[in-house]
């Protein structure tokens, strides 16, 4: 089977070169063909072309930062944090194949806490407009925090 991945962490120096490099020896061990894209700081590393998404047969995205899925419109998509392609990188790739082989298509998020669940948006919306709602101080007193500090120095 043709697969491939997207790795992107906020640094990109460490954790996505793993999650990379452990999908690609864990689905060669499987038989299966894969490229990787490891996507950091520096910018992207292996690019996807048209071409390798056209002839996947599944994407997997393992990243902590926003991936655009828009090249993935029509294709098994496998969404992860890096840590999971770290760790799991065996049952994403089984998740991916077993999608792919039964003919489904769409976006499916697989996180360490509770297996794999469809990916909603009401969800994601729900949280962050608890998010903008909820505007209590946390964390200890603002004066003595590190920008409070800096501007008495400055001023």
């Amino acid at each position: 089977m043709k697969l491939i991945a997207v790795t992107s962490c906020p640094t990109g120096i460490a954790h996505s070169q793993m999650a990379a490099e452990n999908l690609e020896t864990t689905a060669e061990d499987r038989g299966h063909d894969i490229k990787v894209e490891v996507q950091g700081a520096m910018g992207a590393e292996n690019e996807l072309t048209e071409t390798d998404i056209q002839t996947a047969d599944a994407a997997i995205i393992a990243a902590d930062t926003a991936v655009s899925q828009d090249r993935f419109t029509d294709i098994v998509l496998i969404k992860s944090t890096v840590k999971e392609a770290v760790n799991d990188a065996g049952g994403l790739i089984d998740q991916a194949v077993h999608q792919a082989e039964a003919g489904e298509t769409g976006v499916t998020a697989v996180g360490s806490e509770g297996g794999a669940t469809a990916e909603s948006e009401p969800e994601q919306e729900s949280a962050t407009s608890a998010t903008a709602e909820s505007t209590e101080q946390l964390g200890g007193d603002p004066s003595k925090g590190l920008f409070a500090r800096l501007k008495r120095l400055f001023s």
